[in-house]
């Protein structure tokens, strides 16, 4: 998988993308969100990143989150995509994503990533429902899914443990037949 837009290349990952994906996913600031994903060793990520090879050569691929990389210097700033939770006559069920080193954050990368990955979602992976959410504290990513015409289905309050306190969670949807209809 290979997608360009106009300031991103967001692809599949590469044997040589290894030590950028630790980088990335072993990041504390970048990972404050989703510490329940975080990896802690190289050597966790080594068998996490084997997968994910593996995976993207399966004919039932599951695990569509892509290296993001600036078009102009190829420099890593994040991961966008999604994993498929099930295989219905409709459709896939997908659960999404994104994170990026807190340095891209508020520049519109990770809106533009996540847009182009629905497209490709709905037009050509056979998605029927994306779902995704974030901490309600975490307004950067709760503006990325409204901006990306998700609608939000659900106010979790009291819902996760995070650093020390039990914090909201919201949740967000996008169906293919919303999607259509907001893409003409």
């Amino acid at each position: 998988m290979y997608f360009e837009t106009s300031h991103l290349i967001i692809r599949d990952y590469e044997e040589r993308d290894f030590q950028e994906y630790f980088r990335l996913k072993h990041n504390p600031k970048t990972m404050y969100y989703l510490q329940d994903i975080q990896l802690k060793t190289e050597k966790e990520a080594e068998k996490e990143f084997r997968g994910i090879l593996e995976d993207q050569k399966s004919p039932s691929r599951i695990f569509y989150f892509f290296h993001v990389e600036l078009k102009g210097s190829h420099e890593t700033i994040g991961s966008s995509g999604y994993t498929v939770k099930d295989f219905t006559p409709v459709g896939k069920l997908v659960h999404a994503g994104y994170f990026f080193y807190p340095i891209y954050w508020g520049r519109g990368y990770a809106t533009e990533s996540f847009q182009r990955i629905i497209q490709y979602a709905f037009e050509e992976n056979g998605v029927y429902r994306l779902t995704t959410g974030c901490l309600a504290e975490n307004i950067g990513s709760e503006k990325v899914m409204i901006k990306c015409g998700l609608i939000r289905e659900a106010e979790h309050l009291d819902w996760e443990w995070h650093d020390g306190k039990m914090k909201t969670r919201l949740e967000y949807r996008l169906l293919k037949p919303e999607w259509e209809a907001m893409a003409r």
